[in-house]
């Protein structure tokens, strides 16, 4: 049971989880990656003036560590150690992300060169929020009985 009702294994909000607390650790913790992948990436641009494609490799790669250990405690709020099953999910929900969000970046950045590379950064992340999400909440931190 969660704090206003039933809760099921589709529920958006796991284990009987505050839906508003559990949306805020969603936003931190994807904020927090975000932050890191667009330092990454305008480091690497503006100061080593890598490709901005290139550069995406590297800077999603940082986010996704981060991502993980964030959402792993602020989205989720798992008390248990992780386990190697648990980062195998976690890293194939966010590769799958990861090419979706590259995918979008990429064709944008191909299609209109012109563009600034963090607006292009923007609009793929936003695309890729959502498939991200319910990978986590139904695949990477799932546990047994499809609850958090």
């Amino acid at each position: 049971m969660g704090a206003g009702g039933m809760t099921s294994r589709w529920s958006l909000a796991p284990g009987g989880q505050d839906p508003i607390r559990h949306g805020l650790g969603f936003l931190f913790s994807g904020t927090l990656a975000f932050l890191i992948d667009a330092s990454i990436l305008q480091l690497l641009t503006a100061v080593f003036s890598i490709h901005p494609i290139l550069a995406r490799l590297v800077s999603i790669s940082g986010a996704m560590v981060v991502a993980w250990l964030a959402h792993r405690r602020f989205t989720f709020r798992l008390e248990v150690p992780p386990t190697f099953l648990e980062f195998v999910r976690y890293a194939v929900v966010g590769w799958a992300a990861a090419a979706i969000n590259y995918g979008i970046f990429a064709a944008i950045m191909l299609a209109r060169p012109i563009t600034v590379p963090f607006f292009a950064l923007v609009t793929s992340s936003l695309v890729a929020m959502v498939f991200s999400y319910l990978g986590m909440r139904f695949a990477a931190f799932r546990q047994h009985g499809g609850t958090v």
